[in-house]
């Protein structure tokens, strides 16, 4: 393959523009590299960094960094400095607090999907020399702008990438930026001499600038300044993120396909994917059956969800904030707080290094030593902007105890918007089950003068051989419901479901309800609000008052919860049917028991309902009282 003219800055050298801290850039670096045959690598850092940088590659697939304090701190009063440097920001849980004496550190992420990091691993493991060719700063500005997403890599090539990002490249400024590039360029004249095929990784933002100023062939003034020594530093997990340039999920992702010499070139994409498959599993885990069922329509609609807030906002790959919106959107509060823990989990930290632990933050990092420091790094990649995503924490085992100790056992109440939720849904269920009964009881006629409640299409085809028209007659039906059972599981373990009560209507618009549920004291999610699933119901509307059924003496005969549910509807409807929704159709069983008190069951199958319907109609916050109702929403999650 020959390389492309506009890569070549000489006749020796060949950069290889790219976006810093993206993995498409660096799988653009890692097929130069494996297509092409060079006899160096060089790179946009200075000398100072070579043996720490190199050392710190070999700890790979440990995410390391490297750091270089400055002698002196730096201070500049002039407009054109302030824009940039870095303004101080918080994000909810990784607060560094305020740097002191404004120092400002610069590092080189160790960062697996970075271009620069990938071609010095390359080169290390196949013993070519690598050439550390930038200018000693002491106090590094780092130079930015808004770029095309590298995802385009995907299907253009590097050269044509670098093209058409070329036009709205701007020409720096700044001296240190200045100094920095002739240096570069005078540093790749003399290797050129020395070697005969040189690739030099380096951003899209300097590389015409570069280019431009070896062609000139003009010599450099610039003069290294004094530096003081690197270190090299491991990061806090939980802070990862803040240094990777991909989300270290996925960033791990790229180096367990590097281990077990998978395919990478989409993980980009399918990371994302795998990401939420993850989730849903951490998910199910943490809940188990009050889980809702995210199936594989619900991840699809996700996914749609995120290309469209992708191209929504010019880009073609999605970042963390289009990923958790949508999973908040489609799948509720929980999934996407399970979505956005999963994120920034790197699981292949299993081996522990012996390094300092540095915490970092938004542009600011806690070193070991305690110091809180601004951060600039020397392999900047496109600027990030922090937006917020609000959804509800975790609440710590501290809080959950003093939330249980607090709790009055003598105050229940249930909270509104679920009641409305389940409310409405057994209006529907009554409904359909009316429309149930009045089909049992439909038949059909020939046609004469009317066409009666529609043309009845399956008796007309049966009889074609008489040319006649049969239409459907739906007599009223007699009498209304007024009793409905609801059985999620089943058959119900009683050791799973310990909590039993009957409540009473608040108003005319609720039912008299009775259940078995799981034991909310165990479910604490916020002070005096408590959380259980519905194992069964039963619904009585208009509400009438009962005895409690969990001890009424005439409902002992009955042996399992379920029984005890559908006896009580029997015992208490006025109506001759009652309405049971359930997974299986009644056997022979419940059938009986229903005609012991002079009643007849219509099922209707649970499969006919979404499975989000029916995850949401189970789950039953308990309040501690009704004054708790005036902050409930706050604690409460969307399901």
């Amino acid at each position: 393959m020959t390389v492309s003219e506009v890569l070549k800055i000489g006749p020796h050298v060949i950069c290889a523009p790219v976006v810093h801290g993206s993995g498409d850039s660096m799988l653009a670096v890692r097929r130069l590299l494996l297509e092409e045959s060079f006899d160096c690598v060089a790179v946009p850092l200075p000398l100072s960094f070579r043996a720490d940088v190199l050392s710190a590659i070999r700890q790979l697939p440990h995410p390391t960094m490297v750091i270089q304090r400055p002698t002196a701190t730096w201070k500049e009063s002039s407009a054109e400095a302030d824009e940039y440097l870095y303004s101080e920001e918080e994000i909810e849980g990784e607060s560094l607090g305020e740097p002191v004496d404004d120092e400002i550190v610069s590092y080189v992420p160790i960062d697996p999907c970075q271009p620069v990091i990938a071609a010095l691993r390359f080169a290390l493991s196949e013993r070519l020399p690598v050439e550390f060719i930038d200018l000693e700063t002491n106090e590094f500005i780092p130079h930015t702008a808004v770029l095309p997403d590298p995802y385009a890599l995907k299907k253009v090539s590097l050269e044509r990438f670098a093209a058409a990002v070329l036009p709205s490249i701007e020409r720096p400024t700044h001296p240190q930026q200045i100094a920095r590039i002739a240096h570069m360029a005078a540093e790749l004249r003399e290797l050129s001499i020395e070697y005969r095929k040189i690739l030099f990784v380096v951003s899209v933002l300097d590389w015409p600038w570069i280019r431009e100023a070896f062609l000139s062939s003009e010599p450099s003034t610039a003069v290294h300044e004094e530096v003081g020594p690197t270190e090299r530093m491991q990061i806090e997990p939980r802070t990862l993120m803040f240094m990777l340039g991909e989300l270290p999920y996925i960033t791990s992702l790229y180096e367990r396909a590097r281990i077990e010499l998978e395919d990478d070139e989409n993980l980009s994409i399918d990371g994302v994917k795998q990401l939420l498959l993850d989730a849903r599993v951490s998910y199910r885990n943490e809940l188990g059956k009050r889980a809702r069922k995210i199936s594989p329509r619900d991840l699809r609609q996700v996914l749609h969800y995120i290309r469209n807030l992708t191209l929504f906002h010019s880009r073609l790959s999605p970042d963390l904030y289009a990923i958790v919106t949508a999973a908040k959107q489609i799948c509720g509060d929980y999934f996407a707080l399970h979505v956005a823990e999963k994120s920034r989990e790197y699981p292949l930290l299993s081996e522990p290094i012996d390094l300092p632990i540095a915490r970092l933050g938004v542009h600011a990092a806690e070193l070991p030593s305690g110091d809180i420091v601004d951060l600039v790094s020397r392999l900047p990649g496109a600027p990030l902007e922090w937006r917020t995503c609000q959804l509800s924490r975790r609440p710590e085992r501290k809080e959950l105890d003093e939330w249980q100790m607090k709790w009055n056992p003598f105050s229940q109440c249930s909270w509104p918007p679920e009641d409305e939720v389940i409310e409405n849904f057994r209006a529907h269920v009554m409904d359909r089950a009316q429309a149930a009964i009045g089909a049992d009881l439909a038949r059909t006629e020939k046609f004469t003068t009317s066409i009666m409640d529609g043309i009845d299409i399956r008796d007309t085809l049966r009889h074609w051989y008489d040319n006649q028209i049969y239409v459907k007659i739906l007599p009223p039906a007699r009498g209304r419901l007024d009793a409905v059972v609801m059985l999620f599981d089943t058959p119900a373990d009683p050791r799973d479901y310990p909590w039993r009560s009957t409540w009473f209507a608040e108003h005319n618009e609720e039912s008299t309800l009775a259940f078995f549920a799981t034991d909310f004291r165990q479910e604490m999610v916020g002070p005096g609000i408590a959380l259980a699933t519905y194992g069964g119901a039963m619904f009585i509307y208009p509400p009438v008052a009962i005895e409690d059924i969990w001890n009424d003496e005439m409902l002992d005969f009955t042996e399992t919860l379920e029984q005890r549910l559908i006896a009580a509807a029997c015992m208490h409807s006025r109506s001759p049917h009652v309405v049971l929704v359930s997974p299986q159709a009644p056997g022979a069983g419940w059938r009986k028991l229903a005609r012991h008190f002079g009643k007849k069951l219509v099922h209707l199958s649970l499969q006919q309902f979404s499975d989000a319907t029916v995850s949401q109609l189970r789950q039953m916050h308990v309040l501690n009282g009704k004054q708790v109702r005036s902050y409930a929403a706050d604690f409460i999650r969307k399901a």
